[in-house]
């Protein structure tokens, strides 16, 4: 048996504590120096917020500054296509200075449409001044019922908008083969559904998902469908890049508060994954099993 000192001081000295101090801040440094890599733009957080069903503008404030999300994402489609004219204040409440606007093309049926929406999201950024901003979150939706993105007029917007100098986020379904094809196609970011859009039904689509994080040479924002904080950090855990919610922290009961809690689950989840989880066992191990001498823990 090792003396415990002894393992102390093998580890970082005589202190016990000073190891577990020392640990914790090479995981915090490690998680600042963690970049979200998205086109030619890196951000510090990995959650992305939506702006829409807030019960009030404060609401969605409040959520966006507890969040501490660097991307907000914004359904062009509903706001005023000049600032002068836009009667809630809202875009004019945010520091733009630290948030990054993503234009989405919400509300679009077809490829046409979502064309026209990605040039006006781009308009809006200009007036927000960021003229470099070309991002766009690219949503076709043709199923009025079940809001499932319609994958050809995907295809074709994003192979259009990728030639007139966007950064495309394309919005899909939890589709491998489709995410491989955009992702040749050019696009900056995969967007995968975990469950339909609203419904605070959770990773439905975890397998799906993991073979997209697997096979992707591009970050892989989990979108849509994520209810609770725990399945924020589980879908972060599984090596996701980011999440993007809206609904969950919106109609929450408590939105700002909800939108601290998501920030911490995605922070937990990639600290998680940077970590490597233990690999899950069908047997029990016991946690303080007898040492022999080659194995000091």
């Amino acid at each position: 048996m090792v003396e415990q000192s002894a393992v102390n001081r093998w580890v970082v000295g005589s202190n016990p504590t000073w190891g577990v101090i020392i640990i914790i801040k090479k995981m915090e440094n490690r998680y600042k120096s963690d970049k979200l890599v998205i086109g030619n733009k890196s951000f510090n957080s990995r959650l992305l917020l939506g702006t829409g069903k807030y019960r009030t503008v404060n609401h969605a404030v409040d959520s966006i500054k507890e969040s501490q999300t660097e991307i907000v994402t914004v359904a062009v489609r509903r706001l005023p296509t000049s600032l002068v004219n836009d009667n809630t204040v809202f875009l004019k409440s945010l520091d733009w200075d630290n948030l990054w606007l993503l234009p989405n093309t919400a509300g679009s049926q077809s490829s046409d449409e979502a064309v026209r929406m990605a040039f006006l999201g781009h308009e809006l950024a200009c007036q927000l001044g960021q003229e470099e901003n070309f991002f766009v979150k690219l949503e076709v939706i043709s199923d009025p019922k079940y809001l499932l993105p319609d994958p050809l007029g995907t295809l074709k917007a994003a192979e259009f908008l990728i030639k007139k100098g966007f950064t495309v986020l394309p919005y899909t379904n939890s589709d491998p083969m489709l995410a491989l094809h955009l992702q040749d196609m050019g696009c900056a970011a995969i967007m995968p559904l975990a469950s339909p859009i609203g419904s605070g039904q959770g990773l439905n689509n975890l397998a799906n998902i993991q073979i997209i994080i697997e096979n992707s040479n591009i970050p892989v924002i989990v979108d849509a469908g994520i209810g609770k904080p725990s399945e924020a950090t589980k879908a972060m855990e599984i090596g996701a890049d980011a999440v993007l919610l809206n609904t969950a922290v919106a109609q929450s009961q408590n939105p700002p508060e909800m939108a601290r809690a998501m920030s911490l689950a995605v922070q937990s989840g990639r600290l998680g994954y940077l970590s490597g989880c233990m690999q899950e066992k069908n047997y029990a191990t016991p946690s303080s099993p007898k040492l022999d001498s080659t194995d000091l823990f």
